[in-house]
């Protein structure tokens, strides 16, 4: 059903009146509430065309330059249908082999491509000349500085570890010495008969001698002589400045995340604990051993920190300490000599 030509209220503005020819609205609306006149609305005038840039005046004893001759305007060649392809071409789809709707081959996405050495526009960015790569990482983005000091290679790591070992172990050969040698006197009768039998080449275990009453109360006291004093070693001096005796003497430096400042006494214990609490359990089959070995092989594969797994529980970072030098004065001979005359 076709609408009459007239004027009519406008669906998209209810406020307002338009003209409808029968196939589309013309011309301006009108209030709604406005007496509409007879007849379709005047055709709305032509924008004005903007005026033709005029010549520049020329200079004095210049000769005035030659008119150019009026172009004709462009139209189609004879036998060629106005409007129209070229004889065999489809009408209205791209040349046999141009990709539709895309650029030409070796045409940039977006825009001009800029020469080398061209300097970019206000707001562009610069980018690379036409075919070459958009800059990126060569391999990986540069290695994290907490605090501004660069992280602690594993050697160095490992090197610490194994001094604040050693340490411990010397502590523990004073003070646990003499736990460990009663314990090796409890379980020594049932040692003895199992090497004989096994270079003997027996398997039967009938009649092995049993260890002692007091040896497994010796393993436990042992194990938590050992856990105390790695606790008495490293948590103090963790708490104050951040290293042990080993970490000192390969410059590195335990700090939390968020501060350079010491780690505290709390957060020192948590650190040292993930990796010391596990001694207890060396006697179930060495299960302890099995935990701390983990997270001394951690922060092998942690990125871009480098945390072991004590790290990650106390939120620290182990970083690398500049190398201080001593000055060195050196004093001319003029200058150890005081003023005056030299006898």
């Amino acid at each position: 059903m076709s609408v009459e030509p007239g004027w009519h209220v406008d669906p998209a503005d209810p406020e307002t009146r338009r003209y409808w020819d029968g196939e589309g609205w013309i011309g301006a609306p009108i209030p709604v509430d406005a007496t509409p006149p007879e007849g379709p609305p005047p055709p709305e005038p032509a924008p004005a065309a903007a005026p033709a840039p005029t010549a520049p005046a020329p200079y004095p004893g210049q000769p005035p330059a030659a008119p150019h001759p009026e172009q004709p305007v462009s139209g189609p060649y004879p036998g060629q249908p106005a409007g129209g392809p070229y004889p065999g071409q489809p009408a209205g789809g791209p040349y046999p082999g141009q990709p539709v709707g895309g650029p030409y081959p070796g045409q940039p996405v977006g825009g001009p491509a800029q020469w080398p050495g061209q300097p970019s526009g206000p707001g562009q960015p610069a980018g690379p000349p036409p075919g070459w790569p958009y800059p990126t990482w060569p391999v990986r983005p540069p290695a994290p500085q907490p605090h501004g000091l660069p992280l602690a290679s594993y050697g160095a790591r490992l090197v610490a570890r194994l001094i604040d070992l050693g340490v411990v172990f010397l502590l523990n050969v004073v003070v646990n010495g003499w736990f460990v040698w009663r314990y090796f006197e409890e379980i020594s009768p049932y040692l003895r008969e199992s090497v004989r039998r096994s270079l003997a080449g027996e398997t039967s275990t009938d009649g092995l001698p049993q260890p002692g009453e007091q040896a497994a109360a010796l393993q436990i006291v042992i194990l938590l002589i050992a856990t105390a004093l790695w606790y008495a070693y490293e948590v103090p001096s963790m708490a104050a400045r951040g290293q042990t005796f080993g970490k000192r003497v390969m410059g590195v430096r335990a700090l939390p995340i968020e501060a350079d400042q010491p780690l505290g006494f709390g957060r020192a214990t948590r650190r040292w604990s993930t990796l010391g609490l596990p001694t207890l359990l060396w006697y179930c089959c060495g299960f302890g051993l099995l935990l701390q070995f983990v997270d001394a092989v951690s922060p092998l594969f942690d990125q871009p920190l480098r945390q072991a797994l004590h790290d990650k529980r106390a939120q620290t970072v182990v970083v690398q300490l500049p190398r201080t030098r001593p000055e060195t004065r050196t004093t001319s001979r003029d200058s150890a000599n005081p003023p005056g005359d030299t006898p």
